[in-house]
């Protein structure tokens, strides 16, 4: 079954026009600042609350942790998400974000840590040079993706509040604004969404803190300011619009593993051998693409397998 596309939505909603125009020459621009520039890079957005999504993030540094895969187009990307507090068709994200406020921001980190800090968006871009990774993504649904994303290994925010040695687990807390999201003005889910990462889940190099995507701010529909990104892990583990980050003893409860734990487990590892109940796991289609592949096992990112050794991973699934 071929996926349904989307309308075409213009590009006015998605990146401001004024800003389109000149986005080419400013990328050239900011290649050429190096990743040196990161603790002063973001002050070319000019006051906090005029960063908006489509402005070019510079200093980018190409990640050597990157797929070799193509990337899916921009368009696809933005257009097609899975985002309930904005809709749960895939299209409607696009169309009802552009209420989101991205600034200003913060997030609190908080629970079993040393150094329980709150702190505001644009410091957090600016602990480490942004990477653009290219990874590859897959939906519980079927489909898949390939994103440029930018943004840096979450371990070094996670680093900032120094976690006890009691700490086992990470829960991320996401905004539930029913002013700004239409969709949490209904029972879909137990709002706010919150999912959760063992600690040294979190802590892998390979899961991302995420700000940005093709070398912009991301837009709200893609999870702006700030999202969680989880490889090999299925898209709804990475949690959008991160207002909090807890760490605790306890594994903490998620949204769809609360809202249908025989479905959604805890660890959601990629996995074509443990089947959703409703639909088989051991294919995928990529997004604009008409032929199936293979499933690949925790998405073809083989180094994470040692963090699940000796586990049943159907029971744990």
């Amino acid at each position: 079954m071929l996926i349904r596309k989307n309308a075409e939505i213009p590009s006015s909603e998605i990146t401001p026009k004024s800003l389109y125009a000149n986005r080419r020459a400013f990328l050239a621009g900011a290649s050429a600042l190096g990743a040196g520039a990161l603790i002063s890079g973001f002050e070319l957005f000019g006051k906090a609350e005029e960063a908006f999504a489509g402005s070019a993030i510079p200093g980018v540094i190409k990640s050597n942790l990157s797929t070799t895969e193509k990337a899916t187009p921009y368009k696809d990307v933005t257009t097609y998400n899975n985002y309930y507090e904005f809709g749960t068709d895939k299209s409607e994200p696009a169309q009802t974000a552009g209420t989101l406020k991205t600034r200003p921001w913060t997030v609190t980190l908080d629970g079993l840590v040393k150094k329980p800090k709150t702190l505001d968006v644009d410091s957090i871009m600016k602990l480490a040079a942004p990477e653009e990774r290219i990874y590859r993504h897959r939906c519980v649904e079927g489909w898949s993706i390939v994103v440029p994303w930018v943004g840096f290994s979450l371990s070094t925010l996670l680093k900032q509040v120094e976690p006890l040695g009691t700490a086992k687990y990470v829960q991320f807390t996401t905004l539930a604004d029913p002013k700004q999201m239409p969709g949490v003005r209904y029972g879909v889910l137990d709002w706010p969404y919150r999912e959760g990462l063992r600690l040294d889940e979190a802590m892998h190099r390979l899961t991302m803190l995420t700000f940005g995507l093709y070398g912009e701010l991301l837009p709200n529909q893609n999870g702006a300011p700030l999202r969680l990104t989880v490889p090999w892990k299925y898209g709804f583990k990475s949690g959008k619009s991160i207002v909090k980050i807890t760490f605790t003893d306890k594994q903490p409860a998620t949204a769809w593993n609360t809202a249908a734990p025989n479905e959604y487990g805890f660890y959601s590892n990629v996995n074509p051998n443990v089947d959703h109940p409703r639909w088989s796991q051991a294919t995928e289609r990529r997004l604009g693409e008409f032929f199936k592949r293979k499933t690949l096992m925790f998405n073809g990112y083989d180094e994470v397998a040692s963090l699940y050794s000796g586990m049943d991973l159907k029971k744990n699934f």
